[in-house]
């Protein structure tokens, strides 16, 4: 199946270039396995992020951004579960130790 990935920003709040370095990390991160990225500009104070039109972030919902790291690991369990993000990955339950 193919991966697309929507980040659908407001531009009343400047949250294009946010948008943008989010869509670099994420094409960097999953290269070869995202289909098409979308920036869809919006109103309102919308920042949404959706995963073959499942939406995985709602700003208004969640109270805020995430953060790169939360992000990544987010679409990494829509699109590859067992992919690894290397350093900045952590699941569940592991420990460190």
């Amino acid at each position: 199946m193919a991966t697309h990935i929507t980040l659908h920003y407001c531009t009343g709040c400047n949250w294009l270039l946010r948008s943008a370095w989010m869509a670099q990390e994420l094409l960097t991160t999953f290269d070869g396995m995202i289909d098409e990225l979308t920036l869809k500009p919006g109103t309102g104070g919308i920042f949404e992020v959706y995963v073959n039109d499942t939406r995985i972030w709602s700003r208004k919902e969640q109270g805020g951004f995430p953060d790169i790291k939360q992000l990544k690991q987010l679409v990494r369990d829509q699109i590859a579960p067992k992919h690894s993000l290397g350093h900045t990955d952590s699941h569940a339950g592991q420990s460190d130790s």
